[in-house]
């Protein structure tokens, strides 16, 4: 990194993705002296093409657009905020059916001529190995650079630090048929009932083997393929060594009886509540490389879940990212360092535009601290303020990266039947609460931009 002093009223982002260009265009409008650090093109990730700030590295989709999918409720609520990101994509959006999708040029190029022509943003293209003096936003994506790994190692402690992602899927708890799951702990331990059991008959099982078996995986990049096998075993590649392995693994049916036959299941899949409201419900053991289209159908052949709706698929790749529930407080800073904050792929919060919303959170809050204003956290009604929240809260266990959808927002009071008209009603509701949150905070919108 340069040694060229920072002035305590400049704020440092480091990171030139979609999240960190986010971050240093909200302060930068807001009077705030920006240094963005961006290693590219001097220095290349893996990932990457070309040396603009905000290069899409993998689709151009930014996912749905429909106000009444999380995804497209998050733009709403990130056009609430201000976010250039999204104003950016908008500009250069090309056809993608319901969805919203980018010339990845035209968008990047945009925002790196924006951001480089700001007077008060310096672009430094200098790999990050420090923190300098002042506030922080770091931003450095799920790639962060090998030098800049052992401040992140620092800053979070090696316990707290992952270099890989291996998550399993988790399905909507209101798309399981409860008529097959039942609810009950092995023996009965715990509370009785800490997990739902799909049970398997012996022909479901060897079914749902032969085609977990044969399904389609997803290629790992070279630089992911020494740490995705030394992390853990994929439950395709477990069925693999043999037709007993998940059986007596984690689809050992000991200690459970099925209500439906008073026996015991030649075999059983446990989902565990990913939240306290169990709304969410994750597949245990069920880490995978297989590509999303073929999880959604071989996961499917799982009695109860013929049905269900995928709030998160499982993956397993390179992905830095910090253990953010025990690190980060509310408004995303190091509650061992508030000066610092982190947001974006490298705290878990998973997606292109995930990143740029939480980083956008992490720069108001960097300047309310900056101007004594009180800080802006979100409803937990809203979908950003939900996976702010679970990231956040130190009750979340297990930590793996989480992009938005409905199964981490608090469940309607009263209940809404039906998929559509519940999505709808949860959309009503967060843009009524954000709105009430952000009509008194003038002082962060309302301010003299450049």
């Amino acid at each position: 990194m340069s040694q060229e002093p920072t002035t305590q009223s400049t704020v440092t982002v480091i990171g030139g993705g979609l999240a960190g260009t986010e971050a240093a265009w909200q302060l930068a409008e807001r009077g705030m002296p920006v240094r963005l650090f961006e290693m590219r093109p001097k220095r290349m990730s893996p990932a990457h093409h070309t040396g603009d700030l905000a290069e899409l590295v993998c689709s151009n989709s930014l996912k749905s657009d429909d106000p009444e999918t999380a995804a497209g409720l998050l733009k709403r609520e990130m056009a609430s905020l201000g976010s250039v990101v999204l104003e950016v994509a908008r500009s250069h959006a090309v056809p993608a059916g319901a969805a919203l999708a980018v010339d990845r040029e035209r968008f990047s190029g945009a925002l790196t001529e924006m951001v480089g022509g700001h007077p008060l943003i310096e672009v430094v293209h200098v790999e990050a190995d420090s923190i300098p003096a002042g506030h922080v936003v770091i931003a450095t994506g799920p790639l962060t650079s090998e030098a800049f790994e052992p401040v992140l190692e620092d800053l979070a402690g090696s316990e707290r630090l992952a270099f890989y992602d291996a998550a399993a899927p988790i399905v909507d708890a209101a798309s399981i048929d409860r008529s097959v799951v039942f609810a009950a702990s092995r023996y009965g331990k715990g509370e009785g009932a800490d997990y739902l059991n799909a049970p398997m008959a012996k022909p479901e099982y060897e079914a749902f083997l032969e085609a977990l078996v044969a399904a389609r995986r997803v290629t790992a990049k070279d630089f992911e393929r020494k740490e995705l096998f030394q992390a853990c075993q994929p439950v395709e590649e477990i069925a693999r060594t043999g037709p007993d392995a998940l059986r007596f693994g984690s689809l050992k049916p000991v200690g459970l009886t099925d209500p439906r036959t008073g026996e015991r299941p030649w075999a059983v899949v446990q989902l565990r509540a990913e939240n306290a409201a169990q709304t969410a419900y994750n597949l245990v053991g069920f880490q995978t490389n297989l590509a999303f289209t073929e999880q959604e159908r071989v996961f499917r052949l799982i009695p109860g879940l013929s049905n269900a709706e995928f709030l998160r698929f499982g993956v397993m790749h390179r992905n830095t990212f910090i253990d953010a529930p025990r690190l980060l407080d509310s408004t995303l800073a190091l509650r061992s360092d508030p000066r610092i904050r982190l947001a974006g792929q490298v705290t878990g919060t998973e997606g292109y535009l995930e990143a740029s919303a939480t980083v956008l959170l992490a720069a108001l809050n960097t300047f309310a601290t900056l101007q004594a204003l009180e800080p802006l956290v979100l409803p937990e009604t809203t979908v950003l303020g939900a996976l702010v929240a679970f990231a956040t809260d130190p009750d979340t266990t297990k930590y793996q990266p989480m992009h938005v959808n409905f199964g981490l927002v608090p469940p309607l009071d009263p209940p809404v039947r039906g998929k559509r008209n519940r999505y709808a009603a949860y959309a009503k509701r967060a843009q009524a609460d954000l709105a009430t949150a952000l009509r008194p905070r003038s002082d962060l919108f309302e301010v003299a931009r450049v």
